[in-house]
């Protein structure tokens, strides 16, 4: 079993609008993830400087950062970077380009968890629901087209308002989509933005919003985590179980 998590930071900006980075690492302590998908990791303007340093993260939780940045002081491609667990190897980087008006884009790791190879997407997709669309179905044939299937994992903060149809639907074809609860706004949760996506290989055996006091301040968005552990030999009945009981 592994646990995995997708956390919207706003910059590091709290619910107070005073940027509070370690209390955005206090955050990511309790949720004790193995590994996490951060998104509006870096500032908006300028040099787009990540709002959590490198060092800070090494020196306060059990975290490294994935350099998906393309600039010196950017953690993140357009935002989204991935965090694993100083022991967790990583084979592969990729920056995948999302079609959008708006600069948009998700971050695609492959990594070694003791025996077990997966493949992490963080993302972070558009206002306009025809984008999100198009966003999706960009991810899904970023997927197809790699040369190594792996058991995969999606999350992020989609944008998506309702709960079935948009951008989901072109997940769901051939993915869990998981709502692991109400996660925006922190200060009186409302809707669903965040989600956790897997491939059918995946069993998700808890999922939940993580709601302390910490994290309701600390960013508009609380995050989300599931549980996760790779099917066995009775896969096909998991299979059907995951998708009664968390489909959408």
């Amino acid at each position: 079993m592994f646990r995995v998590a997708s956390y919207n930071i706003r910059k590091s900006v709290g619910t107070d609008w005073r940027r509070r980075p370690k209390q955005i690492l206090d955050v990511l302590t309790e949720l004790d993830a193995d590994i996490v998908a951060l998104q509006e990791v870096d500032r908006r303007l300028g040099d787009r400087l990540s709002s959590l340093s490198p060092g800070l993260i090494a020196e306060m939780t059990h975290f490294r950062p994935i350099r998906f940045g393309v600039r010196p002081g950017s953690l993140g491609w357009h935002g989204n970077t991935i965090l694993v667990r100083k022991d967790v190897e990583l084979l592969r980087r990729k920056r995948l380009v999302l079609p959008a008006l708006e600069p948009r884009g998700a971050a695609l790791a492959d990594l070694q968890i003791g025996d077990l190879k997966i493949r992490v997407v963080g993302m972070h997709l558009g206002l306009v629901g025809l984008w999100r669309k198009r966003q999706a179905r960009a991810v899904l044939d970023q997927l197809a087209s790699l040369e190594e299937p792996l058991p995969t994992v999606m999350m992020g903060d989609l944008n998506q308002w309702n709960t079935e149809g948009g951008c989901l639907a072109h997940f769901a074809e051939d993915h869990h989509v998981i709502a692991p609860g109400l996660s925006f706004h922190s200060q009186m949760p409302f809707v669903s933005f965040d989600r956790i996506i897997t491939s059918l290989d995946i069993h998700v055996d808890a999922a939940a919003v993580h709601s302390s006091e910490r994290a309701r301040l600390a960013s508009d968005h609380l995050p989300v985590w599931a549980d996760l552990s790779l099917l066995g030999a009775d896969g096909d009945q998991k299979r059907r179980d995951v998708a009664m009981s968390h489909a959408y």
